[in-house]
């Protein structure tokens, strides 16, 4: 059961000029499933990727990269479900060329002017014919207002689809924002499996768009987690048509930082909407760690408490033995942290103070804190100033079941 997850209705979310979106059954893994997606985008329009870090970077991931690079000006983007062309070698490379080469053929574009994503399961070859066979269908269907059902689209073991949309104004535009996500599981972004698209009609040049989609991956989707596995096919993409008639050409153009707010603020919506739907997730956790000396230490320590087994299975029985936080603290690899000054609160609880357990700390106020759906953590180092945060769950039964039964 998902937790807090907000799902807009059609009329809440807004179609961005210049895009186009068809959904069609290719029978990728499922018979009588809606798992491509294709989106065209104007000509003009520019487009920025953050992709996974790990070193096993599936097929679609090493094309997506070569055709950014060569900039040939994208008009379109497939996605698949159900396969995710990932451990499948040189012949996966050639299905994702064969995709590419397709849709181009159909759109009368470039091939390298497509950008291919699939996720699914890993070390199968990819049905490319099923999926070339109902590009066509994909295409017919293209419309400005499919956003919710290319939500739905790509969706593997999510339970909802994940949605962002929003209209605001700068000077005298009006400027359409909308993504959508796919993750529940296999997620600790290193740019999870997880998919992020979002799209303006503001006009933002390429190189700046480039720099703006890496600071907000970091600020949004590289500060989830759910299990702490880096998946093959993490990709980030940001869409900026041009077609409302603004242009933000500088960090120094006067509508710069509203506009790069409100695709943050987008983007982080997104993000925390694959935390909110993780895999068998009830609680929806947020880990604040403030008083460190980098950004890299504060990460650390909120990595370590966020991935601990120990830690999440006792937010999921709703058990104070909190402990168990203050031991990810320790082993979290900072190795002249002075525990005497860290304290921590669960909540309004103040849990630890100077390292040991507060004198005024109760259990049952921690377990009052635990029994919430939506939790707040906030570990001080008494070390700096920088102040992190990151987002993850706990771990029910459910995440072991959906995970033991993932391909059957």
């Amino acid at each position: 059961m998902a937790v807090n997850l907000h799902i807009p209705t059609e009329s809440e979310i807004h179609p961005v000029q210049g895009v186009e979106i068809g959904i069609a059954e290719a029978g990728i893994r499922k018979k009588q499933h809606k798992d491509l997606t294709v989106f065209r985008l104007a000509e003009g329009s520019a487009v920025a990727g953050v992709f996974t870090r790990n070193r096993f970077r599936a097929a679609p991931v090493q094309v997506c990269e070569s055709h950014l690079a060569k900039a040939p000006g994208i008009r379109a983007l497939v996605i698949n479900t159900g396969n995710a062309n990932a451990g499948t070698g040189q012949k996966g490379l050639e299905a994702t060329l064969e995709t590419c080469n397709a849709a181009a053929s159909l759109l009368g574009i470039l091939p390298e002017q497509v950008l291919p994503f699939s996720t699914g399961v890993i070390l199968e070859p990819l049905p490319v014919d099923r999926l070339i066979a109902a590009l066509p269908a994909a295409i017919d269907d293209l419309r400005p207002a499919n956003w919710l059902q290319a939500a739905h689209s790509i969706m593997t073991t999510d339970t909802l689809p994940k949605v962002s949309s929003q209209r605001i104004k700068l000077g005298e535009h009006q400027i359409s924002i909308t993504g959508i996500s796919k993750g529940a599981g296999m997620i600790r972004p290193n740019m999870a499996t997880m998919l992020g698209f979002l799209a303006t009609d503001a006009a933002i040049p390429g190189d700046l768009l480039a720099r703006m989609t890496r600071d907000i991956a970091d600020r949004s989707f590289n500060r989830i987690t759910v299990d702490g596995d880096t998946s093959t096919n993490d990709s980030f993409i940001i869409i900026a048509t041009g077609r409302s008639g603004l242009r933000v050409d500088s960090t120094s153009s006067p509508h710069y930082q509203a506009l790069y707010d409100a695709l943050a603020a987008a983007a982080l919506e997104l993000a925390q909407k694959i935390v909110r739907d993780a895999e068998g997730a009830t609680k929806f956790i947020t880990i604040q760690v403030e008083e460190a000396s980098s950004s890299e230490e504060a990460l650390q320590v909120a990595y370590a408490v966020a991935h601990s087994p120990l830690v999440k299975t006792a937010f999921y029985a709703s058990d104070p033995n909190l402990g168990r936080i203050l031991a990810a603290i320790g082993y979290a690899g900072i190795a002249d942290l002075d525990v005497s000054g860290v304290n921590l609160w669960l909540g309004d609880v103040l849990v630890a103070g100077q390292g040991q357990r507060h004198p005024d700390y109760q259990e049952e106020d921690g377990q009052r804190v635990m029994k919430e759906a939506e939790i707040s953590m906030r570990i001080a180092l008494g070390r700096g100033n920088v102040c992190e945060t990151v987002y993850t769950c706990d771990f029910s039964h459910d995440y072991v079941s959906i995970n033991a039964d993932y391909r059957s």
